[in-house]
């Protein structure tokens, strides 16, 4: 027989304590998930307390949700059911720090933010930038596999995990990786966890690789008239020497959104190196821009916070390409939204052919039936994908918000969550297929 929402609450508050366990139905509603409200919220400290709050779900057959800084709680279908949401946000040690070795340790609540202000003063940062990073949780942006214009140059999350510390469904704690850049032993488990959604675990530690932060950094806006000119600035900036450290694609939505100035097309660019090298570089830069057309306008270092406001929008979708198509996506995103009246704004990963389309105010089922199917269908045909980052679940039930997937791949996810989760207690239904 499930447990009783009373004796629940008591289980709770026995593990982590009074004023952790939230019940009250005003609160329990800012915890929604796609319409769904959780019987209780509850904020372990530890993760000894994140151990015993999932044995304790396993044991009385509880769907649980994990959650980090609340930012990415829109992405994936809506679950099967929802009894207790997980919030990770007092876990937010420094577990382990060696400046000298490039490694850190943390745990998984701690914001990018407070990480950046602790690796700062030995010189060092964490290179992962998704827009509005700065308040995502390290725990949240890995579970959510998010990435930022940094990716250019340092890769994603995947490639910057070293070694995981999460709980099972169960509440067995595992760890998995190393805590060194150069290892090979074992099996790669943390990459598996990365962009699981909190599926296959959850994610209580991460051991990150870190990079020195550059001497000196400087940014320029690129403004172009035409898709054109932009794509074949871009295919000569892949192609050259120079070596941007961030690149982000925008629309005259997306710089309008972010409080830029206007153009029908930009890229934002930033070079991270030693005085002469930035000096020289940017010169470069700006004559290979002015060679296709482009207009060069520095930029100061605080434009690229703003990226989060351009995707500031009630629905936001998420498209990968092969990435020398990524002007050719971009035009067919607003070819289509010109065709119903809707306005959006994207935000562009030159480079890795991912582009990210926030869609302004329209109904909702319209915008998954009118946006979001086309380009679905014309992405799959090449063989790219798109998926529903952020929107309500009304959007969700006419557009499943992962796509298609190939039945032989889907059986192998099948079969490694029910390895890791085979009661189905962790985000049941929430991820690619509804697993």
């Amino acid at each position: 027989m499930p447990v009783s929402a009373p004796a629940l609450q008591e289980a709770l508050l026995e593990i982590v304590g009074a004023g952790h366990v939230l019940s009250d139905p005003s609160a329990l509603a800012s915890y929604t998930v796609d319409g769904l409200i959780p019987a209780a919220v509850v904020r372990p400290g530890s993760v000894e307390e994140v151990s015993r709050v999932l044995a304790l779900a396993s044991a009385e057959r509880l769907a649980v949700v994990p959650r980090g800084a609340g930012t990415c709680q829109g992405l994936g279908n809506p679950p099967r059911r929802l009894d207790l949401v997980l919030e990770l946000g007092r876990l937010t040690a420094v577990r382990d720090y060696v400046p000298e070795d490039m490694v850190a340790t943390v745990e998984a609540g701690m914001t990018l933010g407070t990480l950046g202000h602790h690796l700062a003063p030995h010189g060092q940062m964490l290179a992962l930038d998704p827009p509005g990073g700065e308040s995502r949780s390290v725990g949240g942006v890995l579970a959510t596999h998010a990435s930022g214009p940094r990716r250019f140059r340092y890769g994603t999350g995947r490639d910057l995990l070293l070694g995981a510390r999460f709980v099972q469904a169960d509440g067995t704690v595992t760890w998995g990786g190393a805590k060194v850049v150069k290892s090979v032993t074992g099996y790669d488990v943390p990459k598996l966890l990365v962009g699981s959604l909190g599926t296959l675990g959850v994610l209580v530690e991460a051991t990150l690789r870190l990079h020195p932060m550059p001497p000196l950094s400087r940014s320029w806006r690129l403004g172009f008239d035409a898709p054109e000119a932009a794509r074949a600035f871009l295919a000569a900036l892949l192609d050259s020497p120079l070596q941007p450290d961030r690149t982000a694609l925008l629309d005259a939505g997306a710089l309008r959104r972010a409080g830029l100035p206007p153009d029908p097309l930009a890229f934002l660019v930033s070079i991270s190196s030693v005085a002469e090298a930035v000096e020289a570089q940017g010169q470069s830069l700006e004559r290979l821009a002015a060679g296709h057309g482009g207009r060069a306008e520095a930029l100061p270092e605080s434009a690229w916070s703003s990226l989060g406001a351009a995707l500031d929008s009630v629905v936001l979708l998420r498209a990968a390409f092969e990435p020398r198509r990524l002007l050719d996506w971009a035009g067919q995103a607003r070819a289509i939204a010109a065709r119903i009246g809707g306005g959006i704004a994207l935000l562009g990963q030159p480079g890795h052919g991912v582009l990210q389309i926030a869609v302004g105010e329209g109904e909702e089922r319209r915008i998954a039936r009118e946006i979001a199917r086309p380009l679905r269908e014309a992405l799959e045909a090449e063989g790219g994908s798109l998926v529903i980052e952020r929107g309500p679940a009304a959007i969700k039930s006419e557009c499943e918000a992962w796509g298609s997937i190939d039945r032989e791949i889907l059986n192998i996810m099948a079969r490694i969550k029910s390895e890791f989760d085979p009661a189905g207690v962790l985000s049941p239904g929430r991820f690619v297929g509804g697993l």
